[in-house]
């Protein structure tokens, strides 16, 4: 065998051997949920995990549920708390505004004095504004002075509305606050109005974003020329929180005994983010108990919520009373559960009932649609995607309340691998050996030639 043919062969079994490295990874999972978008082309898409995914996940970390397209590709995806890629939409209130008559600074006018009339809450029912104009001062027309005094949440933006223009309109704006309507101070440097249009299409911008609190906010346009005819402001605030939505799993446990006294231990059956705990037992009771969890069978059992007491009073008359849940300190998803209780509990077995929030997979749309969410793999896990980051960034372009589109799982899911994904894979690590054998062939190789070279007699002189 030639060295060239070799080399040959070499390059070959290696390109073999990279393929091999990058085959499709949909296989290595046990099923997968098409997905629905509710908008189209919306670039990022966001889905709840139901029940089903849950219970379907096999790795404590989740990473073994991954979004793939139509041609089976991995998408950039994240699973983010129930909080983070609802982007809320913010609350909007209107607020009370006035004009100001001003004079122009470059011309040199004089300083503004305000006299308000203000109610009990400190709102303005009635103001005048006085202007010492030096001799030759131009009046500038458009400055406003906007009452916040009656918010008692952060001020995040405003918005400004204003009649249709005659002609294109931009206007650069300096926004000052003021607590006592004496000292004044910055909270945004400029900030463009614009009102446009060709075509019949129409573009504008009336937000302003603030960079500080105050009770009462003067708008000062930043050089002379035409202005807006204001109409109305309305103040941006935060997003309420967003509604918890607890989903509970029941679970069914049995007795065991350990030194002298009863436990009850339970199997969850799925990688539910566990984060709140109660406990029913048939009939009228009221028992203290103590909760752990582990994550293996030869694991040592970490506490996680108690004593605490669990009571349900008045059960058969249909109004019973039940305490509270119990909040646990984090999310566990542990498999094993386990519940202690301070006296005696007799013949009955409780229920543990384990309380968790859906998640969010967030995913960028990649390739070919139709995409599908695929879960439940011991051999397979999702690749760290920056998507938080990207979230971010789209906010500050898009506004505050944008959001990814929403994606819906299917009723029922696509089998795939099926249980056989849940096994772990004993991989027999032969591209490494491939590449031993080869170097070892090579070097053989280098060795038989280097002897067929002494043989050779040297030519006579």
């Amino acid at each position: 065998m030639s060295t060239a043919r070799w080399s040959h062969g070499l390059w070959l079994a290696l390109v073999f051997v990279s393929m091999g490295a990058s085959a499709a990874a949909r296989e290595d999972y046990a099923r997968q949920w098409p997905l629905t978008l509710g908008q189209e082309e919306s670039g990022a898409y966001r889905v709840v995990l139901d029940e089903a995914v849950y219970r379907s996940a096999s790795q404590p970390s989740l990473r073994d549920i991954e979004v793939f397209n139509a041609q089976g590709q991995p998408l950039p995806s994240a699973l983010l708390s129930p909080a983070q890629p609802l982007a809320q939409p913010p609350r909007m209130l209107g607020l009370p505004w006035f004009p100001l008559p001003a004079i122009d600074p470059a011309a040199g006018g004089g300083d503004l004095r305000l006299v308000a009339e203000r109610d009990e809450e400190g709102g303005i029912v009635r103001i005048e504004a006085e202007v010492p104009a030096r001799e030759g001062a131009a009046l500038a027309q458009g400055q406003w002075l906007v009452d916040a005094s009656r918010l008692r949440e952060p001020l995040r933006a405003l918005l400004l509305e204003w009649e249709r223009p005659v002609q294109s309109l931009q206007a650069r704006y300096r926004i000052e606050g003021s607590n006592d309507l004496r000292q004044w101070r910055t909270l945004n440097e400029g900030t463009t109005l614009l009102d446009l249009e060709r075509g019949g299409e129409r573009l504008r911008q009336g937000r302003i974003v603030l960079d500080g609190q105050a009770r009462y906010l003067r708008l000062l346009p930043l050089r002379p020329g035409p202005v807006p005819v204001l109409t109305g402001v309305t103040a941006e605030l935060a997003p309420p929180p967003p509604e918890a939505r607890w989903e509970w799993v029941e679970i069914a446990g049995e007795r065991r005994q350990e030194g002298g006294r009863d436990y009850f231990e339970f199997v969850l059956p799925g990688r539910f983010p566990v984060e709140r705990a109660d406990v029913r037992l048939p009939g009228n009771s009221a028992l203290e108990w103590t909760l752990h969890s582990r994550e293996r069978t030869d694991a040592s059992w970490l506490w996680r919520a108690g004593p605490w007491m669990a009571f349900q009073v008045g059960a058969g008359s249909g109004e019973a009373n039940h305490s509270e849940p119990k909040p646990l300190a984090t999310p566990v998803r542990d498999r094993h559960w386990r519940l202690g209780a301070s006296t005696p509990v007799g013949d009955a077995v409780p229920v543990l009932r384990l309380g968790y929030q859906p998640e969010v997979m967030v995913f960028l749309a990649q390739g070919e649609p139709p995409y599908a969410l695929a879960a439940g793999s011991a051999n397979a896990a999702r690749a760290d995607a920056p998507i938080p980051a990207l979230l971010d960034a789209l906010r500050r372009q898009r506004g505050a309340g944008w959001q990814p589109a929403p994606a819906y799982l299917a009723d029922a899911p696509e089998e795939l691998a099926g249980d056989r994904a849940l096994k772990p894979r004993r991989d027999i690590d032969w591209k490494s050996g491939l590449l031993w054998a080869l170097l070892v062939g090579g070097a053989v190789l280098v060795a038989a030639l280097g002897l067929s070279l002494l043989r050779q007699r040297p030519p006579r002189d």
